[in-house]
């Protein structure tokens, strides 16, 4: 097998070009953007080529700062600055006001489309299809949730009586919020997390994932422009010398993190009053796909094949273990092979590329260590150059029979490998669900709705999400995001998130002579921000 992630620059597109070995040594802290002459680390490609040399390797596309507790602290500061115990501009300014800051970014930010977008491919090895409709997708989220927050603020534009005591009751922000992106959507998940905790008037410290971080630094000046000094502060380095002295510091009221429940963990038990962190995490999953024997076998391969590997599988809500009822087993393994044949493999700007390079330089290692495993107990590859690596790109291995003595049913794997279990009781695939230390989602593939409705009573109380001959998958970002067990913490989709940074209060006071003077003087003249009845149209 050969794969070409070796490239002539000159030859590269000069669409998808972008400048390599530079220095990119700009953070944003408290309303500035400044520069770092510190330590700094190199951002690889996980495209090779020949350096002037001739020797293979990585490309270089640059530097970024590495940046330590002193600056963590710094950036913490402004946050809390900003926030100012509550009384501060951002956190008590109206709404509509909030939003048309929002509004401001989102418009500077598409001006940087095409620079954002090469870099998803460059730094993650996204395909270009793929890398736009990130960016497009993170765009809709944002005004998705400009106009969920308008409604929620519509609803709340009221003052209600109960027992004889009036009340406003609106959502309030909850303080300083700690944003951790993923590296598999540095873009859209980040985002995700980041822009519901700003709307509803939280202030924040944001670093970048491991890898995705230059794709970051075009949209600076938008954050800088479009947010008062404080509210957004943009940190590179590492986490364990970024976000650990934030969350040890007891100053900070939200982790908002999508990752693994190791790092979540690890930082969520520094914090001296755990008690007060609220925590919005995306975890792990190992979400299974069940193929019963009365399947649109067609329908099941197609929905297998791309949710077990679009992205490579690098997705949290990938197919990552198929459950094949036996009965049809040797045809659907027939025909996931035949249809995993057809699949393109190459650069990611290269037209019709569904297999690209892998970004975390220790995931080919990872990749071999558990298909040695599955095949030292009783796996065989079935698929022609399973596994088979070139640098930084594995082709996708395809493993059966496999059973739960291998790593490989147990661990998510998160890249391109496809383990397949046979199995003759329903009970078999249900009590692996059962026994998981995840619970996102299942897909499951019948023609029969008298097969398919006792698995999907049984398996919403294990899963968050039953798809119904479809693959796994996050959107559409109007419905709920969310697991159970390892798999997350609180809820995200549009309307969600704007709850999961956000606290329920109220005004209140008892209906008498004194107090409806009081509330017809603020609501008369528009004195208070909280207290209005101010609609958003």
């Amino acid at each position: 097998m050969s794969i070409n992630t070796i490239f002539d620059n000159e030859k590269v597109p000069e669409a998808f070009q972008v400048p390599l070995n530079k220095e990119y040594n700009s953070y944003l802290l408290n309303g500035e953007i400044k520069k770092w002459s510190g330590k700094t680390a190199k951002v690889f490609s996980p495209i090779y080529a020949k350096n002037d040399q001739g020797v293979l390797g990585p490309v270089v596309l640059g530097t970024v700062p590495v940046m330590g507790e002193e600056d963590a602290l710094e950036a913490l500061d402004a946050a809390n600055a900003a926030f100012a115990n509550g009384t501060g501009s951002w956190p008590t300014l109206r709404v509509g006001e909030r939003i048309k800051c929002v509004e401001k970014f989102t418009r500077l930010m598409v001006l940087k489309r095409q620079e954002v977008v090469n870099f998803i491919m460059w730094e993650i090895g996204k395909t270009l299809p793929d890398a736009e409709k990130e960016f497009d997708r993170t765009v809709d989220y944002i005004y998705d949730t400009i106009e969920e927050l308008k409604e929620l603020d519509r609803n709340s534009a009221r003052v209600q009586m109960h027992s004889n005591v009036y009340a406003q009751i609106r959502r309030g922000p909850l303080g300083v919020v700690l944003c951790l992106g993923p590296y598999n959507y540095p873009l859209n998940e980040t985002f995700c997390l980041l822009i519901p905790a700003l709307i509803m008037g939280n202030t924040t410290v944001f670093k970048p994932a491991k890898y995705g971080v230059i794709l970051i630094t075009p949209l600076l000046e938008a954050f800088a422009e479009a947010f008062p000094k404080g509210v957004v502060n943009i940190l590179f380095g590492r986490g364990r010398e970024v976000a650990t002295p934030i969350v040890k510091s007891g100053r900070v009221e939200v982790l908002a993190l999508i990752g693994n429940s190791k790092s979540a963990n690890a930082l969520q038990s520094h914090h001296p009053k755990k008690n007060r962190l609220r925590l919005v995490l995306g975890l792990e999953a190992k979400n299974p796909a069940i193929v019963l024997p009365d399947t649109d076998m067609d329908l099941a391969v197609e929905e297998c094949v791309l949710g077990s590997l679009s992205y490579n599988g690098q997705r949290c809500t990938a197919l990552k273990m198929l459950f094949v009822h036996e009965d049809i087993l040797e045809e659907f393994n027939k025909k996931f092979v035949a249809r995993l044949k057809q699949l393109k493999y190459g650069l990611p700007w290269e037209k019709g590329v569904q297999l690209t390079p892998l970004p975390e330089p220790g995931k080919p290692k990872y990749i071999k260590e558990l298909i040695d495993d599955a095949v030292s107990k009783g796996a065989n590859i079935i698929n022609e150059n399973g596994g088979k690596t070139n640098h930084s790109f594995v082709f996708p291995a395809v493993l059966y029979p496999v059973n739960d003595s291998m790593n490989i049913y147990h661990e998510e794997q998160f890249g391109p490998v496809i383990p397949i279990i046979s199995f003759k009781d329903i009970q078999e695939p249900i009590d692996s669900i059962v026994n998981s230390n995840y619970g996102q989602q299942v897909s499951l593939f019948s023609k029969k709705a008298d097969t398919l409705f006792p698995l999907i009573d049984s398996l919403v109380n294990q899963v968050c999400r039953v798809n119904i001959n479809s693959q796994c998958q996050r959107g559409p970002d109007v419905f709920p995001f969310v697991g159970r067990k390892d798999s997350a913490v609180s809820t995200l989709s549009v309307r969600a998130a704007l709850r999961s940074f956000s606290i329920r209060t109220l005004v209140a006071c008892k209906n008498n002579e004194l107090n409806k003077g009081i509330l017809n003087d603020i609501l008369d003249n528009n004195k208070s921000n909280f207290v209005s009845t101010n609609y958003i149209l």
